[in-house]
């Protein structure tokens, strides 16, 4: 638990200021409480998260040797101390609720993140009349190669603003909602912090740099939601950097997350801006229960869609926007990983109405080995680039991992019971037809 407290803000008592959704909880402190899908790790100290780094180099070669374009995941808790993950997520969240309380003002509350955009004078208006920043200073702000030139603002630009390149002439202020007063943005990091904050950045370097030799594409597993806006921060910036000319990183985007489209939307955008490739896995998610029962109880709204028809529903409007960019610049890929039917069959559907072929391989499916194999073996006998996930490691850790797949797969029994409906109907067909073993 304490590695979720930076020791800035254990000096300096500055926890109660964070957002509930990112301060550190003792009831909490243990990541696979109501988990029933994933593994966490746990940070211990800075020469774990090498050994996993090692590891996971490791499994980059296997890939690369068992199969072509073949895939490894990663998960950056392994890699990172969880209060830099939680702390950076905090800024970024912050940052973007900013963007959007500005945009309010200007009379643009409710609108898509990628049609919301800030009139530049009206917010240099109002960030001096906040005291945030005088004219003059925010007009440094708003200049430069990566900010609009139509006179307005939207989130990316917003967001390029926090980019280590930009140099505030001062620690940023942003006005908070429930006590009116000016915050800082920016929690202070030690020295220590700083460098932690490098060396995750240098360990997936060094991973994304093996993939790349290896010919194998890194899937950047998502986490918790407090976890998740630094996660993917770090795994775009991989992207920028090394899918110039190929999807090499891929950045995974849960379902069931209310923001899963802003998300998604506002990550492709910026890889046309800037001419990368697009990279993406898309899941539903493995963290449903504690992320609804940490959200009750710290009192904080539940980042979860309501209900399983709206995941549903969710998955699909991401999944037809991902096809859409691939038939139109073919600078996307995307990984289906799902066990559900209907989801394979709409993504196949889709491919045939936008003339995305099997043999272009910019969509592939994904299931876990010993699951579905009614789905993975049709796919792959029809030509389409079709995954198993293999979970591996000593019998008492992979073990409590399957029991929580089969815990999160609550109609587990219904699939297998399917399994062998199909496998007896197709007993019947070779008997009738007299080919029972061809």
């Amino acid at each position: 638990l304490s590695s979720r407290t930076s020791a800035a803000e254990k000096e300096m008592g500055g926890t109660e200021k964070q957002d509930k959704q990112y301060r550190a909880h003792q009831g909490f402190g243990n990541h696979h409480g109501g988990v029933t899908g994933a593994h966490t790790y746990f940070y211990a100290d800075e020469a774990k998260c090498d050994q996993h780094m090692e590891t996971f180099l490791r499994c980059i070669d296997a890939s690369s040797g068992s199969s072509k374009d073949g895939f490894s995941a990663i998960k950056l808790t392994a890699l990172a101390r969880p209060q830099f993950l939680v702390q950076f997520s905090e800024v970024l969240v912050k940052w973007r609720r900013f963007f959007y309380q500005m945009a309010a003002e200007q009379g643009q509350a409710g609108r898509a993140v990628l049609d919301t955009k800030l009139e530049v004078e009206k917010l240099q208006e109002a960030l001096a009349n906040l005291g945030i920043a005088s004219k003059a200073e925010s007009q440094q702000w708003f200049t430069g190669e990566n900010l609009s030139t139509s006179g307005t603002v939207d989130l990316l630009d917003w967001n390029s603003l926090l980019d280590s390149r930009t140099k505030l002439s001062r620690p940023l202020l942003i006005p908070n909602r429930m006590t009116g007063q000016l915050e800082p943005l920016l929690s202070h990091f030690s020295e220590e912090e700083e460098l932690q904050m490098k060396r995750v950045l240098q360990r997936m370097d060094v991973l994304a740099k093996r993939a790349t030799e290896k010919g194998v594409r890194l899937m950047v597993d998502a986490e918790q939601s407090y976890f998740q806006p630094a996660i993917s921060r770090v795994t775009v910036e991989m992207q920028r950097c090394f899918n110039r000319s190929q999807p090499i990183i891929y950045n995974t985007y849960q379902c069931y997350l209310k923001e899963a489209y802003n998300n998604v939307t506002g990550d492709m955008e910026l890889s046309r801006r800037e001419g990368w490739h697009f990279g993406t896995k898309l899941v539903r998610g493995a963290y449903m229960e504690q992320e609804r029962e940490r959200a009750a109880h710290m009192g904080y709204e539940d980042p979860i869609n309501p209900t399983y028809e709206k995941t549903n529903e969710m998955y699909h409007r991401c999944l037809d926007y991902v096809l859409e960019e691939i038939m139109h610049s073919q600078k996307a890929s995307v990984m289906v990983a799902s066990h559900n039917e209907d989801t394979v069959k709409f993504t196949l559907r889709r491919m045939r109405e936008l003339g995305i072929h099997p043999s272009d391989k910019k969509v592939c499916f994904g299931q876990l080995l010993g699951m579905c194999d009614q789905i993975t073996f049709p796919l792959g006998q029809a030509g389409f680039p079709v995954y198993k996930y293999v979970p591996y490691g000593p019998v008492n850790e992979v073990l409590p991992y399957l029991s929580r797949r089969a815990q999160e797969n609550r109609g587990f029994m219904q699939r297998a019971n399917r399994e062998r409906d199909l496998l007896w109907k197709e007993v019947k067909r070779r008997l009738l037809t007299g080919n029972l073993f061809s």
